[in-house]
């Protein structure tokens, strides 16, 4: 059970082992490209028609019908990667249980965005869990854990892509435990718990009055998606490449400093944050340096 391109390493990786994926559960076909006028579907769904495989697309997960066609899989065990919170009636279904990878080594990061957040909380590393389901979201007791660095200027986007394959071989890693009964499971500590809900655009904007270093952080941590922004000409302008630059000045926060050639800085309190790629609104992502090509500052 999956939907967008992080899940399908893990579908894959089982795939070209030998498993039998007797079914793929993935969200129902929506409305997108331009005037939302085109069916768009999930790159789990995609991947999988490939493969042949026999895919559900419940709009409810406890109407009788899926979990009729879903017993009628006969799946031994379910995999989660990415999808949705699941009732008590699915996960419980199959002989051996159901197990979630999730992008936060448990119980730090609980929620929706576990990349995004511990990277703008400035984490050095992160890492996977693979855990079976409970009741309450993100808390089952752990079966694998595996580390990941965060490079001290990697976003979101770098570690999402790296993460991705770790989280193949560790679905991989797990299925394999689960089928021979070598494994054993540890229970999650509530008290180190910490939390990573969804992120919103309007939670997005960048607050330049705090050290160079959080604003770095929280840039990084929403790029490219949904991404960091701030206001020029009264258009939102989407910063999603940073480096830092510890300097003393006398600017107030968010003052821009460009040499309308090759550089854009913005001041934050103890130093400056040069913009490596950006996007305005109503044009395409692009280098700092092609961007100064058609803009100047004043």
């Amino acid at each position: 059970m999956g939907t967008p391109e992080f899940a399908v390493p893990s579908l894959k990786i089982l795939l070209d082992h030998g498993y039998e994926v007797v079914g793929v559960v993935t969200t129902a076909d929506k409305l997108g490209g331009r005037g939302k006028k085109q069916l768009l579907e999930s790159a789990v769904k995609q991947f999988a028609k490939t493969k042949g495989l026999p895919i559900l697309q419940p709009l409810k997960l406890k109407d009788p019908e899926f979990l009729e066609q879903l017993k009628a899989l006969g799946a031994n065990l379910q995999v989660i990667v990415a999808f949705r919170m699941l009732p008590e009636v699915v996960w419980a279904m199959p002989e051996l249980g159901t197990f979630n990878l999730h992008g936060s080594l448990l119980p730090k990061y609980r929620g929706a965005a576990p990349i995004n957040w511990a990277i703008i909380k400035g984490e050095k590393e992160t890492g996977v869990t693979t855990f079976f389901l409970k009741h309450e979201i993100d808390t089952g007791a752990i079966i694998f854990q595996e580390k990941l660095n965060i490079g001290e200027n990697e976003t979101a986007g770098d570690v999402h892509d790296r993460m991705m394959e770790l989280g193949a071989s560790t679905v991989l890693k797990t299925v394999q435990a689960v089928e021979t009964g070598d494994f054993n499971v540890k229970k999650q500590n509530d008290e180190l718990a910490t939390k990573a809900p969804k992120i919103f655009h309007e939670t997005c904007e960048i607050n330049f009055d705090q050290p160079t270093q959080n604003v770095h952080d929280f840039i990084r941590g929403l790029s490219p998606y949904p991404a960091a922004w701030t206001h020029l000409d009264g258009k939102e302008l989407k910063i999603l490449r940073t480096t830092m630059m510890p300097e003393k000045h006398q600017l107030p926060p968010g003052e821009i400093v460009s040499d309308n050639r090759k550089s854009i800085k913005f001041a934050a309190r103890d130093g400056f944050l040069e913009v490596l790629e950006l996007q305005l609104q109503g044009r395409k992502r692009m280098r700092t340096v092609d961007f100064l090509n058609g803009y100047s500052f004043g």
